[in-house]
């Protein structure tokens, strides 16, 4: 019976004062709940384990069960709540600091990573990369497998969402490199084992670079990254790696233009989350399914679920994401006629990339923008944010987002008589492109350059 129903000697221990006891069984019982994915459960355990090890006096042996019991309990959090949840934020930084006073434990290795991707959902960029370096510096000076592998991720990823795009797949690429080289290393304990260990299989690393490859202007490197990085997490049958996998996937289909794929991808996503209670990667799932309602011509079903969703993702604290639905909504408003609601909208995602310097996506709310006036006969407004935009596109290397600019300021320049000037400025740039040419992107492009010649 200890061993099934730990919860219960637990709280018999709690009751009686016998507090050593009390925390191994809360212990016991948080990981057998996460080993089943009773994440609410196991986070509920966690806590009553952390708040009986405050009875105990200060010494390191409890400094190091604090700091597991933190570990654990910010894993827990993080299906529940989203990694920009306040509460998975503090135990993390609570864990950081034990960490750094014990001496940064490589077994606990996955404390720091969980403080910096909590910094980095929350929009705090510039502390989630130094946090990122000193983890890929401390690893250096350990030749820490594991450490090297997930500072690489880290930086990849934080540099993503900075738009330094050339930077993040370096990183990306290095942090896949080392662990085909070195292999899954176990670095971690209790219910964050599975989460590192996750991490480690790459899955994570190939979502990112799939996005980032997208950006550069590699579309079929970006779905052939995805595709594997979807199989991987199947493969791990662990609900966490399958919903991370799922909305990672429908980021991606919702950038290259995959209405059909993304559907599907959005409904799986939806299914999955209401069965597990994750309501962040519910909220995602929900956004993506109204966007290719909406696409699809019925904005009138489309627009309450992009509505409903975004509010859910903006409960949970978590704004990295933010900029790319509000950009959604803005486009289906363009689709429902409703310019002043879209510019509302994108004047949101754009007060988020101001302040916390999440450019990924710059460019594409500032074209955006331009279409939305151009929608209420602003011509020149338009013109000056295309121009913007393909501005902040070629600073970034952004080879996606400078063909949208192009074409965008292309049609526009054609619509004015200018069209000689509309077919040199969009035929190099699509004249780059060596794949993708079945992505609806290319297509337009290229039926516009048709047409222009």
């Amino acid at each position: 019976m200890m061993e099934t129903q730990p919860e219960l000697f637990a709280q018999h221990y709690t009751e009686a004062g016998l507090v050593e006891k009390s925390v191994a069984y809360w212990g016991k019982a948080g990981r057998r709940s996460a080993a089943r994915s009773a994440m609410a459960e196991a986070a509920a355990q966690f806590q009553k384990g952390l708040d009986q090890l405050a009875l105990l006096p200060g010494t390191p042996q409890r400094s190091k069960q604090e700091l597991e019991f933190l570990n654990s309990l910010g894993a827990a959090l993080y299906p529940l709540q989203g990694p920009g949840a306040p509460e998975m934020g503090l135990a993390y930084a609570r864990g950081l600091e034990l960490w750094t006073r014990l001496g940064s434990p490589a077994e606990f290795l996955n404390v720091p990573y969980g403080r910096l991707r909590s910094l980095l959902f929350r929009g705090e960029l510039a502390s989630a990369l130094d946090l990122a370096e000193d983890l890929l510096r401390l690893s250096r000076e350990r030749d820490d497998a594991a450490g090297l592998v997930q500072g690489h991720f880290a930086i990849g990823r934080t540099l993503m969402f900075i738009g330094k795009f050339g930077p993040a797949r370096s990183h990306l690429e290095k942090s896949l490199s080392l662990h085909n080289e070195f292999g899954p290393p176990a670095i971690s304990r209790g219910v964050g084992t599975i989460q590192m260990r996750v991490e480690l299989q790459m899955y994570g690393v190939q979502m990112y670079s799939a996005i980032v490859l997208a950006c550069l202007g590699y579309p079929d490197q970006a779905l052939s990254n995805s595709a594997a990085s979807a199989v991987e997490a199947r493969g791990l049958a662990d609900p966490i790696s399958l919903a991370t996998s799922m909305a990672m996937r429908s980021r991606l289909l919702s950038l290259v233009g995959d209405d059909m794929a993304l559907g599907e991808q959005a409904d799986h996503l939806v299914s999955l989350t209401i069965e597990q209670g994750f309501r962040q990667w519910h909220a995602q799932g929900t956004i993506y399914r109204g966007w290719v309602q909406a696409k699809n011509g019925d904005v009138a079903e489309g627009m309450p679920l992009l509505r409903s969703g975004i509010i859910t993702f903006r409960a949970s604290g978590t704004e990295v994401w933010l900029p790319h639905f509000l950009a959604l909504r803005a486009s289906a408003c363009d689709l429902a006629g409703e310019a002043e609601e879209g510019l509302s909208r994108l004047d949101e995602a754009m007060q988020i990339v101001d302040k916390t310097g999440k450019r990924w996506l710059e460019a594409e709310l500032y074209r955006l923008r331009g279409q939305l006036l151009l929608r209420r006969e602003h011509a020149e407004a338009a013109e000056e944010l295309y121009r913007k935009a393909l501005s902040i596109a070629q600073e970034q290397e952004a080879k996606l987002w400078e063909l949208r600019a192009s074409a965008s300021l292309a049609r526009l320049r054609r619509d004015h008589g200018r069209r000689t000037e509309a077919r040199d400025l969009l035929a190099p740039v699509y004249g780059w492109f060596t794949e993708g040419f079945d992505t609806p992107d290319l297509k337009d492009a290229k039926a516009l350059l048709d047409e222009l010649t």
